[in-house]
């Protein structure tokens, strides 16, 4: 097939929320987008988006999708890892196979996908990685202490590459969403070894974190960041995307680490 001269996006984790979102974003901005989901049919398109099966965990299905994609469009110009899953419980209650699997998607996943772009990348000498990250990623959330140190794992190693592929014309940036409507609390896994002593506040936590994505921001909101992050002519190394993630992004770096800690107690009702 001839190849494709416009730029090339592909997204992971697209068939729904926020990679649905940016998939569209991306589409509307210019891109020629492929989204990947695992049970997507080869070759399928919704609206303008063409989808590849993908699952992020197996080393073989990377390196299908992203061979398919160069084959279609002869390049990559913007890789968006979205792919991720949630446990939800206090952290002594998930065994450490469940802790293992949950990295397996959220870190090991962008590793693999991170690995099989960037030489193509370098070679075109331009690109862009965007990791979706969270809030959550800089700050600590009890009864989520797996999902958030996934997330933790993925800026620090974000930040560190980013250093490192930068004079071959390629950059690796996080976008860090706040609470947004979708359907990450039902999708959330539960913890495989509950505990009693555990059980009230987790569903004190569990009943706040769907308020909290009922009233969150809408996944255009962090699809519109994405895009922000693949055309910036001077690209940031965060986005944080919506108001409520800005807030904390900067409370964050600037309240005293007490008060940050008592605010955390608070908001998750918390025995001070």
């Amino acid at each position: 097939m001839e190849a494709n001269t416009g730029r090339v996006a592909l997204v992971t984790g697209a068939s729904s929320g926020i990679g649905e979102a940016a998939a569209r974003a991306l589409v509307d901005a210019g891109f020629t987008v492929y989204g990947t989901s695992r049970r997507a049919t080869p070759g399928e398109t919704r609206g303008e988006v063409v989808f590849l099966p993908l699952d992020v965990t197996d080393d073989q299905s990377v390196a299908d999708a992203v061979s398919e994609v160069l084959n279609r469009s002869g390049r990559i110009d913007v890789l968006v890892n979205n792919a991720g899953l949630g446990v939800a419980g206090a952290a002594e209650e998930s065994s450490v196979e469940q802790a293992r699997a949950l990295f397996e998607t959220n870190f090991f996943g962008a590793i693999r996908m991170t690995r099989a772009v960037l030489p193509h990348m370098r070679e075109q000498r331009s690109g862009r990685i965007i990791n979706v990250s969270s809030v959550v990623g800089l700050i600590p959330v009890p009864y989520m202490a797996l999902y958030a140190s996934s997330k933790h794992a993925l800026e620090g190693y974000s930040e560190s590459i980013d250093h490192e592929v930068r004079e071959h014309g390629v950059r690796v940036l996080l976008v860090e969403p706040g609470f947004t409507k979708t359907s990450f609390d039902t999708n959330l896994a539960a913890a495989d070894t509950p505990l009693p002593l555990y059980a009230q506040q987790r569903k004190i936590v569990e009943a706040g974190l769907a308020d909290a994505l009922t009233t969150g921001d809408e996944p255009s909101i962090v699809g519109h960041a994405i895009v922000a992050a693949a055309t910036d002519g001077r690209p940031k190394l965060r986005y944080p995307a919506g108001k409520s993630a800005r807030r904390v992004s900067k409370a964050r770096r600037y309240a005293p680490t007490t008060f940050f800690d008592k605010q955390i107690r608070k908001l998750n009702q918390l025995p001070a």
